[in-house]
């Protein structure tokens, strides 16, 4: 089993911040904003009323009901609250579904630069991890063609992520299009659609759900949650979509492990969804404040250029003119400039020659931590070591 090393540098980050240092953290994918106080409230008069005991291991029913309503709004799909299953986070969906589909002599397809936990859980399994390149110059947009091309008879999983992390890529319609059609051939291969930035695109760049596909409802698993939509990282509310069949397992895992989630997260997850959502706009629209300041600034440093990410919250900047490896780049980084980042590698084979960087940080912020960088890139090679 891998790990996630944004926790890993975020601890770092930490333990030079306790040693006295400024440290400037984009490597954490946690949104800087407070969860709003509607939704707070929901929680904290939720456990006044006296919410405090176990739920069904499902989820609770209005909850359910809530997440199928906002699909209806938000994605014109009807979906039964039968269907759905509330998680401590979403990542718990992607073990979930990973668990069920991978074992020994069996292939699991996954995005390349991508979430570690999905190579990280199919290498648990004994599944075979086969990457699909995310490439820079499809704007870090998934190709259906390559997708296809690397599906076999022992696949059992195709993972897909947009918008993505961590090279914030957005997938076009016209290429799920072509995707879903080309899945029609290989009627045996379930879907993890990983759609949990999928209110947070711009230019244009709308999110196209593989909900919106009733050919693949079938066999489709669907995971969102709360945590960058509404702030709520901390909360560990997530949700996920599955067909019947597959839903009574997931069900049963949950049972088995972490019994229910927390009562009253799931009543602010109500509230989430129920409430006023001027919020998500708002936080999206700083997002893209930030995300047209990171990348004019990563396109300004010496030996890196940064194409223009269309989701999520997070920049993927080349840095193969530089002279440095990723990782070795992004450490000199923390521990010189006081800048937290994560080396490409952390996130795939493919990953090699990018740092990502999380801009879900102030702009007061980010702008020093780009002249922080400029300073340390601009000094002559012999006052820095390059791995």
């Amino acid at each position: 089993m891998g790990d996630e090393n944004a926790f890993a540098v975020l601890a770092k980050a930490a333990e030079l911040q306790r040693q006295g240092r400024d440290i400037i953290n984009l490597g954490i994918g946690q949104p800087d904003f407070k969860t709003p106080p509607h939704i707070v409230e929901a929680a904290v008069k939720a456990l006044r009323d006296g919410e405090h005991g176990y739920t069904d291991a499902t989820g609770i029913a209005t909850l359910r009901e809530a997440v199928s309503e906002d699909l209806a709004r938000r994605l014109g799909v009807e979906v039964s609250p039968d269907l759905v299953l509330i998680t401590p986070g979403g990542k718990v969906a992607m073990y979930m579904a990973i668990l069920m589909f991978g074992a020994e002599g069996t292939e699991i397809v996954y995005p390349d630069p991508g979430f570690p936990i999905y190579r990280s859980m199919i290498e648990f399994t004994g599944a075979t991890p086969v990457p699909v390149p995310m490439r820079e110059e499809n704007g870090f947009a998934f190709s259906a063609e390559e997708t296809l091309s690397l599906l076999t008879p022992k696949t059992r999983l195709l993972i897909l992520n947009s918008p993505a992390n961590p090279t914030g890529g957005v997938t076009p319609r016209e290429e799920i299009d072509r995707l879903v059609a080309g899945l029609a051939a290989h009627p045996n291969i379930a879907i993890l659609s990983d759609e949990i930035y999928g209110q947070l695109t711009y230019d244009r760049a709308a999110h196209r759900s593989l909900m919106a596909y009733p050919e693949l409802r079938e066999r489709l698993i669907l995971l969102d949650g709360w945590s960058k939509t509404y702030a709520m990282t901390g909360w560990r509310l997530g949700f996920s979509v599955w067909p019947k069949p597959w839903r009574e397992v997931a069900r049963k895992l949950a049972v088995n492990s972490y019994s229910c989630v927390n009562s009253a997260a799931q009543f602010a997850g109500i509230a989430a969804l129920g409430g006023p959502q001027d919020s998500v706009e708002a936080m999206r629209a700083e997002f893209d404040r930030r995300r047209r300041a990171v990348v004019e600034g990563l396109n300004r440093l010496p030996g890196v250029s940064a194409v223009t990410p269309k989701g999520a919250f997070y920049a993927f900047p080349n840095i193969g003119r530089t002279g440095w490896k990723a990782k070795p780049l992004a450490s000199a980084l923390l521990e010189e400039a006081g800048v937290a980042t994560i080396g490409g590698p952390d996130f795939g084979v493919y990953g090699e020659g990018y740092l990502r960087l999380s801009y879900a940080n102030s702009l007061e912020a980010i702008e020093r931590a780009l002249i922080r960088m400029a300073d340390f890139l601009g000094r002559p090679a012999s006052a820095n070591a390059s791995g």
